[in-house]
């Protein structure tokens, strides 16, 4: 036998020892049951042993001395128990590790001399023991090395320098312990860092510029310590950050306007400094900012202007500052609690807490100025399509009269096409969405912006608004009917559902399905909501999107290219349900012509040989689908790292998978790992650089939808759960099952 697998049952009592007879066992898999007592000593006879995970029991006692004895074991996994005692000698030695977790237990020992140095170690979390002394030198040479977790452990002493030689590490977090000293600026050296978490400790000195600088950076979170002198300017150079905290320090001077520069940042905390000054124009850049919290500092002046178009902005807190003027009327301000804006005496306005300011109101009914409105709204394409080509006729026709429409008496045309009446659903709109007022906005693009409305029925549908610049809106007008061309054509239960359009001089919008759980990329980037994306939502979110564009690219004629696949454009129901959206880049495949286009897409998504060809196939979706694939089994964007994984590599893809697994879920149960499996290889086959070699989306779609997967080469079948199976287990039937197969 070759392998065990027993996890996730409901396995009681102490594991057999006579588990140690099965001298050929690879692998050993008993995590999620409750078994208890102390791991057997027998164990460390499994002398050909590559992976053995016990986590997530209630096992005591310390770890067996031999573990490792015959050189091969490359994952070990206990963590979630009560195990207790020091790391045995023989793990200290063990070369052949690749992943180790140990977190959530009892552990003790000096952390500077109970580690070894781990050639092929990738991964390793130590994170809420009792682990004391300092970090050890070593880990600078664990070459292999991405993440690295010993956070919430009793550490002391400074950060060794020599961390920034393991320049694969992606993930260090070194959180909750009572580091003290200057953070390294060797840091800085780790190219490949995405994840730094130092919060929680003791450090002090400046923040370094080199770390600071660093592109590959996606989370920073230096809070609560005691970080002095300014944040450097340095700090926007790291272009990729989406989360940054540098709250409870003794940060002081400017905020830096850098910090503009920071596009997709969204959460940022600077709470609880000395910093002061204005707030930098340039925060009005930060379109993808979603929590702001700026408050305990000296900061002073005017924050209306900075933040009236921060639409996306949902959460903020500037409180106890020397704030003036009227707060904007952005829905972060309108919907935030009086707390959010104690302690500065200048601001006003009609909220809870505040004056109300000594200001003119503004005449919203302005925004209804006529022209010619064409709005169709319809549930069933097949019975309207005649219509609809009909309404974009005068969308073409508009252009060419638009210079009298703008002279002609002030009047309304509406082709209606549905039970709802055309003109009432569009003033409707107007009504509820304030004539597109910033507080109803909830996500804006490249093309347009997206407004929740809440329509007299009762019924919430969301409004793209197009974007309309000074050539009469043509370019615009373009992705507009880029997106009612694409979305006309198609009806499929995981495509974003379009219910209307409109096209007018001062409006040109489109009335979608609303979608209440938002984008992917914002749930998968708040910790607690991804948390709630378990495993098997992660799947079937997969598996939505695969049938979506495999619908899209072999069901339509002619084919639809989305050529836009990313996590922000892939919107969630109620049930986690996955619905493709943003058709503004779609593209009609003629298969009768070349297909050459200019580059459109979002960065860390597009096919690579987009850059040097510009011709359009499905295959670019599918390399867009790989990516997407990824981000939702490690949790995050794969970033420049996912080269690694498409290269030759040595140890098996099993293994790699759970290298990259998100580490705020638990590790999966094995029919979910399966399938996890199953979509990690054909993610990597999606990310092939020769776009001939990658699957089609239907190959995907149909691999993804069999009723079979496959575990270490072995084919199984899945099956329903028999209702009268007894689900009881105990170690006899254990010790029953292991003397059966001796």
């Amino acid at each position: 036998m070759l392998d065990l697998e027993l996890s996730t049952n409901q396995l009681t009592g102490p594991i057999p020892s006579s588990l140690g007879h099965l001298t050929d066992l690879l692998y050993l898999f008993l995590r999620g049951n409750q078994l208890s007592s102390s791991v057997p000593k027998s164990l460390g006879n499994l002398m050909n042993l590559k992976m053995l995970e016990l986590d997530a029991n209630k096992l005591t006692g310390s770890l067996p001395e031999n573990l490792c004895q015959g050189g091969f074991l490359e994952s070990l996994s206990m963590s979630g128990n009560k195990l207790t005692g020091s790391i045995p000698r023989s793990l200290k030695n063990c070369t052949s590790l690749v992943r180790l977790r140990l977190e959530k237990n009892q552990l003790t020992g000096n952390i500077s001399e109970i580690f070894g140095v781990y050639p092929n170690l990738t991964f390793i979390d130590l994170s809420s023991n009792k682990f004391y002394g300092e970090i050890s030198t070593n880990w600078g040479s664990c070459m292999s090395l991405s993440d690295l977790n010993i956070a919430g452990n009793n550490i002391t002493g400074s950060l060794p320098l020599e961390i920034g030689n393991a320049t694969k590490l992606s993930v260090i977090d070194l959180s909750f312990n009572s580091l003290v000293g200057e953070v390294p600026k060797e840091f800085g050296k780790l190219t490949s860092l995405e994840t730094l978490n130092l919060s929680r400790n003791q450090l002090s000195g400046q923040i370094s510029p080199e770390i600071a600088s660093r592109p590959s950076l996606l989370k920073l979170d230096l809070s609560w310590n005691r970080l002095s002198r300014s944040i450097p300017q340095a700090i926007g150079n790291s272009s990729k950050l989406t989360h940054l905290y540098l709250s409870n320090n003794q940060l002081s001077q400017d905020i830096p306007g850098q910090l503009g520069m920071l596009t997709h940042l969204n959460e940022l905390d600077l709470s609880c400094n000395l910093l002061s000054g204005d707030i930098p124009i340039q925060f009005n850049k930060l379109e993808s900012l979603v929590k702001l919290n700026i408050s305990h500092n000296n900061l002073s002046g005017l924050i209306y202007k900075t933040f009236k178009d921060m639409r996306g902005l949902a959460e903020v807190d500037i409180s106890y500052n020397k704030f003036e003027g009227p707060i904007p009327t952005t829905m972060a301000f309108q919907n935030a609690t009086k707390e959010a804006f104690e302690g500065n005496t200048g601001l006003c306005g009609n909220v809870e807490g505040l004056e109300p300011c000594n200001q003119a109101v503004v005449d919203r009914e302005s925004s209804r100025a006529g022209g010619r409105v064409f709005l169709i709204v319809f549930p069933l394409v097949g019975a309207v399509l005649p219509f609809i080509f009909f309404g974009i006729f005068f969308i073409f026709r508009r252009k060419k009269i638009h210079r009298t429409v703008e002279l002609a008496p002030k009047t309304t045309e509406v082709f209606s096409l549905s039970k709802y009446d055309g003109k009432i659903l569009y003033e409707d709109i107007i009504e509820a969405t304030g004539a597109f007022d910033e507080i109803y906005c909830i996500g804006r693009g490249g093309c347009g912006s997206v407004f929740k409305a809440k329509l007299r029925s009762g019924d919430i549908v969301a409004v793209k608004k197009i974007h309309q610049t000074v050539d009469s809106g043509q370019a615009d007008q373009k992705e507009f009917l880029n997106e009612i061309r694409a979305l006309t054509e198609i009806r499929h239960r995981n495509i974003v559902k379009l219910e209307g359009f409109c096209s007018h001089p001062q409006h040109s919008f489109l009335v979608y399905e609303y979608l209440d759980r938002g984008s992917l990329s914002t749930i998968l980037s708040n910790e607690e909501e991804a948390k709630e994306l378990d495993w098997n939502k992660r799947v079937n979110i997969i598996k939505g999107v695969a049938y979506a564009l495999s619908y899209m690219h072999h069901d339509c004629n002619p084919p639809i290219i989305h050529r836009d696949i990313s996590s922000n454009n892939i919107l969630l129901d109620s049930e986690y349900e996955a619905h493709v959206s943003d058709f503004g880049t779609a593209k009609l495949l003629k298969l009768d012509t070349s297909n050459w286009t200019a580059v459109v897409g979002t960065y860390g998504y597009v096919a690579p040989e987009l850059a040097y060809t510009m011709k359009v196939t499905e295959k670019c979706d599918v390399y867009s689908f790989g990516i997407v694939a990824i981000e939702l089994i490690k949790g995050r964007h794969p970033g420049d790292s996912f080269s690694s994984l498409v290269a030759p590599i040595d140890i098996e893809i099993s293994v790699v998978l759970r290298n990259i697994l998100d580490s705020r879920l638990p590790t999966p149960t094995p029919g979910i790992e399966d399938k996890l499996l199953t979509i990690f290889q054909l993610a990597i086959a999606c990310l092939s650089a020769d776009p001939q070699l990658r699957p089609s989306m239907d190959t995907i779609a149909q691999r993804l939808s069999a009723r079979s997967t496959t575990f270490h080469g072995v084919q199984f079948s899945e099956t329903a759960a028999d209702p009268a199976r007894d689900t009881t287990a105990s170690s006899n039937f254990l010790d029953q099952f292991v003397e059966d197969i001796v």
